[in-house]
C-alpha cells in the first residue's frame, strides 16, 4: 500500500501506444497517476477529456499525466483515440497497481454489491515519492486542483 511522503515501489503495466511504461521510467519527473472505472462511461470520459485540456499546463510544470483502469489495452486504444487523449492508459487487468494503490472498494451498483475502481488521482514526485492523494474523486473541478498541487510542489 502507498503512504504520504513514501516511495511509491516500481511497477510496470502495458499501455496505449503498443508501450510498457513503469515508474522506474519515469524518474526525474513528476507523475499524475489518476485510477477510473471504466473507458467510455460519462464521468471516466469528462475526467479524461480535461485532463487532455490541461495536459499542456501538466506539461510544463514537469509533470505526466497517466490514466489506470481495468480495461484491456485494446479498449483503452480505442477510448484514447476517440477522445484524442495526449497522454498514456495503463491497464490494470489483474488488478495489481489498483491494489497497491488500495482503489478497489466495495460499491452499489443499481442497488448491487460490486467490487469496483473508486476514482482516485494521486501525485508522485521526481523521486518516485508519493506526496498527495485525492479519493472517491467529484470530477468537476478536480484537474484544476490537481494542477494546484503540482504546481505547488
Amino acid at each position: 500500500m502507498v503512504s504520504i511522503d513514501k516511495k511509491v515501489a516500481n511497477f510496470s503495466l502495458p499501455a496505449t501506444g503498443d508501450k510498457e511504461i513503469s515508474l522506474k521510467d519515469l524518474k526525474g519527473k513528476r507523475l499524475v497517476l489518476y485510477f477510473y472505472p471504466k473507458d467510455n462511461t460519462p464521468g471516466c470520459t469528462l475526467e479524461g477529456q480535461t485532463f487532455r485540456d490541461f495536459h499542456e499546463e501538466f506539461r510544463s510544470a514537469g509533470t505526466e499525466i497517466l490514466g489506470v483502469s481495468r480495461d484491456s489495452v485494446k479498449m483503452h486504444e480505442n477510448f484514447k483515440t476517440k477522445q484524442e487523449f495526449t497522454f498514456d492508459l495503463l491497464s490494470d487487468a489483474d488488478e495489481a497497481l489498483c491494489k497497491q494503490f488500495d482503489v478497489i472498494h466495495e460499491k452499489n451498483m443499481y442497488g448491487r454489491k460490486v467490487m469496483g475502481v473508486v476514482r482516485s488521482t494521486f501525485l508522485i514526485d521526481e523521486e518516485g515519492i508519493l506526496r498527495r492523494e485525492w479519493r472517491k474523486v467529484r470530477v468537476k473541478g478536480h484537474v484544476e486542483e490537481v494542477l494546484e498541487a503540482v504546481k505547488s510542489l
